[in-house]
């Protein structure tokens, strides 16, 4: 296809600088419609959770889902939930710096301290194994003073470390897909949407 020729849903360049407002168009209507699709893409990646990191009792998707669970069961809003629902899903393509996977794949759609919790876990997280692989367990103690450390450890020891367990009656991964629909069909970076809120974990 040359520069001058084009049809209906294609642009006519082969390179950004020779785009025209029409092109570009074009992409944006493109890339809302498959941004609208992204809560439907996320439930279908934590499905494959399946098959990654072995050894454990169960799966990482059981992990997700037991995580999720308990902040359901805590009584923690949509947020959370849904953010301890993906907080392993870098695991896939992201092992060793997952927990940034994570938040940047929230940081649009929920609260700050949020994005910030999920970010920070896989350092809160390691106070609990850390040591027996010749590790720094203390790393967290490196965000001492930070106003949501303490909502970090919380998330850690309360829906993280012991979300490991097969005889854990864990909800489905069906039950959280509104939620995640919801969530991920937010106008991205909305002011109201990614505010800081409560420092806790719930109301």
């Amino acid at each position: 296809m040359t520069e001058t020729s084009r049809t209906t849903d294609v642009v006519a360049f082969t390179a950004m600088e020779s785009g025209t407002a029409d092109d570009y168009r074009l992409l944006d209507r493109f890339e809302r419609s498959h941004a609208a699709q992204l809560g439907d893409r996320i439930l279908d990646t934590l499905d494959r959770l399946t098959d990654s990191l072995g050894g454990y009792q169960i799966t990482r998707l059981e992990h997700s889902l037991q995580a999720a669970t308990r902040a359901r069961l805590a009584g923690a809003d949509i947020d959370w939930v849904v953010a301890a629902l993906v907080h392993d899903i870098g695991d896939e393509l992201a092992p060793y710096n997952h927990s940034e996977y994570a938040a940047a794949l929230l940081r649009p759609y929920v609260r700050g301290e949020v994005t910030w919790v999920i970010e920070q876990h896989g350092v809160f997280q390691s106070w609990y194994y850390a040591h027996h692989l010749d590790g720094d367990r203390d790393g967290r103690d490196a965000f001492a003073g930070h106003e949501w450390a303490g909502i970090c450890a919380q998330f850690c020891a309360e829906w993280d470390q012991n979300s490991f367990d097969p005889d854990f009656e864990t909800h489905a991964l069906e039950t959280f897909a509104d939620e995640v629909r919801e969530v991920f069909g937010r106008p991205a970076h909305a002011a109201d949407v990614v505010a800081a809120g409560p420092d806790r974990l719930t109301a």
